[in-house]
């Protein structure tokens, strides 16, 4: 085997697991514990990122004390405030062996603007492509995608003032995903964000319910509630080029699947799947 190849077997990215916020904290607790299986179980070394928080001691104190009482081996706090914390050498190497990084809710930009182009943030990728686990909730999950979700009225008709993005951390190529899906009404921003860009697939993650992301870009769901995929691969028309702001979106023949805990997707072949659950 040459060293080339050695080095690629070694570098498989890991999985993500992209969450759609509010996921159960007191119940049969089923994201979480996936997450802690995924990462090695009582072998498990968690960092959890809290970033995005505006309380990232008391946020990330909660998911230590969830995740410990799970049976992780070991969980740290990042609570990282600033770019010059997130470019000490200390705290990424504090990363380097961790087989799952957590990124709490809070504000998406918080993130990408504090770590983006860190010693922190290039330790989670060199993590992420030893394979480490990425996982996301809210805040966190937005930032997966290349491209980002920020804001947007998600109460109007889709419009091209429906819809605010921004670079994300980029571990999921060619989707952008939206959270708090259902619950707050996110398809018109949603829509606009696929009729920008019709290769770009839309991923919308409800509460309670998260997208795991294999390497092979297979994906399964979890959780109580639904994720919903758009895909404007095969838009006929759309008049968002042409269009004003405030000027309703017009958009035809787009895909949509609604897929609950039982079913996956393959973004390589967009098509979903029937998983085998016995």
């Amino acid at each position: 085997m040459s060293d080339k190849t050695a080095d690629n077997k070694r570098r498989t990215p890991g999985s993500l697991l992209i969450i759609g916020g509010h996921e159960d904290k007191t119940g049969e607790r089923v994201i979480l514990r996936k997450f802690v299986d995924m990462t090695g179980g009582r072998d498990s070394r968690i960092i959890i990122i809290a970033t995005a928080t505006d309380e990232p001691r008391v946020v990330g104190r909660e998911y230590k004390e969830l995740f410990t009482s799970m049976g992780a081996a070991i969980v740290n706090i990042m609570a990282i405030a600033n770019r010059d914390t997130a470019n000490q050498t200390q705290q990424a190497e504090v990363i380097k062996n961790a087989t799952g990084i957590f990124f709490t809710g809070g504000d998406q930009l918080r993130l990408t603007s504090i770590l983006g182009g860190s010693a922190v943030d290039a330790a989670i990728r060199a993590a992420f492509m030893q394979g480490a686990v990425i996982a996301g909730t809210s805040a966190g999950a937005a930032v997966m995608s290349e491209t980002m979700i920020v804001g947007g009225n998600s109460n109007d008709t889709p419009k091209k003032s429906s819809l605010s993005m921004a670079h994300g951390m980029g571990f999921l190529s060619e989707a952008v995903v939206d959270q708090h899906f259902a619950q707050r009404g996110r398809i018109n921003r949603l829509l606009s964000s696929v009729a920008q860009n019709p290769h770009v697939m839309g991923i919308g993650i409800d509460e309670d319910t998260a997208l795991i992301v294999r390497p092979d870009r297979v994906c399964e769901v979890v959780g109580s509630q639904t994720v919903t995929i758009i895909d404007g691969k095969n838009i006929v028309y759309s008049n968002i080029s042409e269009s004003n702001q405030n000027q309703p979106l017009a958009i035809s023949n787009v895909l949509l699947h609604i897929l609950p805990a039982g079913y996956g997707f393959d973004l390589n072949l967009r098509l979903p799947i029937q998983l085998d659950t016995n």
